[in-house]
């Protein structure tokens, strides 16, 4: 079975003053209610989420990885589209690669998307 890591903004991490009518609550239900999706539709996953700071995202992705090997991983659109998160972003794609040569990526555009985002990389576009 494939294993497949998804890495998201922690929501404390977020603006929310960039986002109106969303709140921490809120996309902490999202991101969870999204995890259990995965876990319901059979996948066999692991949620990590990491903090806006290079250095503490990448350590905690490090400790997951040495705790597990991934054939798939995903990085949640709040950490990937945020101009003031590229290096945070280009950080955790290295650190993935060089520590799981050969693992695929998936991104979402929201945690309710996760699911056909990965159904991309392991079924082909549908």
């Amino acid at each position: 079975m494939t294993k497949i890591l998804t890495i998201g903004l922690h929501p404390r991490e977020l603006d929310y003053s960039l986002h109106p009518g969303l709140d921490e609550a809120t996309l902490t239900a999202r991101i969870e209610q999204g995890h259990r999706a995965l876990l319901a539709a059979g996948f066999d996953a692991e949620l990590c989420l990491v903090d806006a700071d290079p250095d503490a995202a990448e350590k905690t992705v490090r400790e997951r990885l040495s705790r597990a090997s991934f054939d798939l991983a995903g990085i949640g659109a709040g950490l990937r589209v945020a101009p003031e998160h590229t290096i945070l972003f280009e950080r955790l794609i290295n650190v993935l690669v060089g520590a799981s040569p050969g693992i695929r990526f998936f991104f979402n555009s929201s945690p309710e998307t996760t699911i056909d985002a990965i159904r991309r990389q392991l079924h082909g576009p549908s």
